[in-house]
């Protein structure tokens, strides 16, 4: 269970909310809203005030690289540290399983990070984040790069790690995408929680 208490910074009002094991929360809002300063916030990747806990731990008595294995953070264009993708899987064979789940050409692991495309990169990137298996995965528009077909195979996968216990704040533009993978949605408009809107009446 992540808990998340007042938790703001310049340009993002206090955010709470709670995720449960194997939920998917769907954050959703315009360009410039303060989604990514949301998720980068609860990663602790930027100086922020408000509580966060994970099953019940303080985040500022966690130690950082703990909190960092246990709350990832990925963004829409991912860093990467070394010339290939699978310098950074400390399983190659996870790492090609991974891969393939994903569409991927196990191949591609051993290219260099720059001739792939933005969409592979985002692939990788994704696989990487699950080799580590968190507790909770934040994700900064996973899939905003992918076709039809790669896009269900990263909801997939993403399911069937929820399904094992996996956490997720999803950032998505995509309102049918919105629609299958989340259990509840979060919006944020001008840095502040925008409430639901209300059902009409029959």
């Amino acid at each position: 269970m992540l808990s998340v208490s007042n938790i703001q910074r310049a340009a993002l009002k206090p955010v709470s909310f709670m995720l449960a094991d194997g939920e998917c929360l769907v954050v959703r809002g315009p360009s410039g809203a303060g989604k990514s300063t949301l998720l980068r916030a609860i990663a602790d990747l930027d100086p922020n005030e408000g509580e966060v806990r994970l099953d019940g731990a303080l985040r500022e008595k966690t130690p950082a690289p703990e909190w960092r294995r246990n709350v990832i953070y990925m963004a829409a264009e991912p860093a990467w540290w070394a010339e290939t993708a699978a310098a950074h899987f400390p399983s190659p064979q996870e790492a090609t399983q991974l891969a393939q789940a994903l569409g991927l050409a196990p191949e591609l692991l051993t290219r260099p990070l720059t001739t792939l495309s933005t969409g592979e990169r985002q692939r990788l990137a994704l696989a990487r984040a699950l080799a580590r298996h968190p507790r909770v995965l934040l994700l900064d528009e996973p899939t905003a790069a992918l076709d039809a077909e790669a896009k269900s195979l990263v909801e997939a996968l993403v399911a069937a790690y929820r399904r094992e216990g996996l956490s997720v704040l999803w950032v998505t533009h995509d309102a049918a995408q919105a629609a299958r993978i989340a259990n509840r949605l979060l919006t944020l408009e001008k840095g502040e929680v925008r409430p639901p809107e209300a059902k009409a009446q029959a």
